[in-house]
């Protein structure tokens, strides 16, 4: 049985790719029944392509149970929409329109079920000039001006992966978004469209850099000239002797004073104020060769745990190990495969892994039984081809 804040509540996720996933993941983490409807083209009929002991590698699908259906055809959009008379909550990732052509748009899921949360995930979002328009998310992350101040000087911009469009600024907000209209309908009875756009999405991560830019605090000189996008030398990375690299973050005085103390530079006279910027390079270029006097161990042995505001940038295959994120279990290996576990962590209601990640279509007789569909009626929409 599920645990965790969502659970008993029933999730439909029309299968797509990065965002939609994403805040499948989250609510399926967070307990919820998330039924991912996968194409019924997708649905493999080789038994060792849906053996359930060799589980895909997709850690965005874990969680889930899936139906298999063919969406183009009548009978299998006929089927979902009584799916849909159960759930609490859709989610679906298409360009707008596509799921109004497909007879599951909003008005007619709303209509058979009152109480039913739909969330819409787009890149441009439901409506305006560019809501049609192909992209990823370094084109939202770009029209939001949250792709431009990140980059060193005189550099191009550099793409954080796609993790502030695709999941900050999207998955994620249409996971939240869901959670509040969840709360909502507790006391209005009504379901509604929740409509999560990137571009939104990652604008209002920029909320704080437009408050700090309209105190002067930000972007008056340009990319890479600013405390916290590589400007400074106290808040960057640094390259260690082994090639290896460790983060500084020592914004507050008391803080860059104790970094300045283990770098044995705290009575150096001839340094420049901490925010005086025109020491800036200076200071950078003398970070840079004392960092590679040592390696990245020998620096966290002198600053991991301090006040300094230090940490070593660790590779993707270096986290689980590390004592702190072993500590907190941060990572857990489930089916085979190291993965983060469920965040955020709950007093009472703590969230555990569900289901490994599943093949398209491992479930659909068992979901379509406890939807209350009857042996021959799953029967004839296999024949049919509206199932597989």
């Amino acid at each position: 049985m599920s645990t965790g804040p969502l659970a008993g509540i029933t999730v439909l996720e029309v299968a797509g790719i990065g965002p939609g996933p994403f805040c499948g993941m989250m609510l399926a983490d967070m307990g919820a029944d998330v039924i991912r409807i996968d194409r019924a083209g997708s649905v493999k009929t080789g038994d060792d392509e849906r053996d359930p002991n060799t589980p895909p590698l997709d850690v965005l699908a874990r969680g889930r149970r899936s139906l298999g259906v063919d969406l183009k055809h009548a009978d299998g959009v006929e089927a979902v929409l009584k799916l849909v008379e159960k759930a609490d909550v859709i989610i679906e990732g298409f360009r707008p329109g596509v799921m109004e052509r497909l007879g599951l748009g909003p008005d007619v899921c709303l209509a058979r079920n009152g109480k039913l949360i739909y969330g819409r995930m787009t890149g441009w979002g439901q409506e305006g000039p560019m809501a049609q328009a192909a992209g990823h998310d370094i084109n939202y992350i770009a029209l939001a001006g949250a792709l431009e101040p990140i980059g060193r000087q005189g550099q191009n911009p550099v793409p954080p992966l796609n993790l502030v469009g695709d999941f900050g600024g999207g998955g994620m907000l249409l996971a939240f978004g869901i959670a509040c209209a969840l709360t909502e309908r507790a006391s209005s009875g009504k379901g509604q469209v929740v409509d999560a756009a990137m571009v939104d999405g990652a604008s209002t991560l920029m909320a704080f850099f437009h408050g700090m830019k309209a105190m002067g605090g930000h972007g008056d000189g340009g990319r890479g000239t600013n405390i916290l996008d590589s400007g400074a030398h106290f808040y960057d990375t640094y390259e260690t002797s082994d090639g290896k690299f460790i983060s500084i973050g020592s914004i507050e005085p008391q803080f860059y004073a104790e970094l300045m103390e283990k770098l044995g530079l705290a009575d150096d006279e001839k340094l420049t104020h901490q925010m005086d910027k025109s020491g800036w390079p200076l200071m950078k270029a003398r970070f840079e060769t004392l960092f590679k006097t040592q390696t990245r161990d020998q620096w966290c042995k002198l600053m991991e745990g301090t006040d300094i505001c230090f940490a070593p940038v660790l590779a993707m295959d270096e986290v689980a190990e590390h004592p702190h994120i072993k500590a907190r279990n941060t990572y857990v290996e489930r089916y085979g495969l190291m993965q983060p576990a469920p965040s955020p962590r709950f007093g009472r209601t703590e969230p555990t892994l569900g289901n490994p990640p599943a093949h398209a279509g491992q479930h659909t007789d068992e979901l379509l039984e406890g939807f209350g569909f009857s042996a021959d009626e799953i029967a004839k929409l296999r024949d049919g081809k509206a199932i597989a």
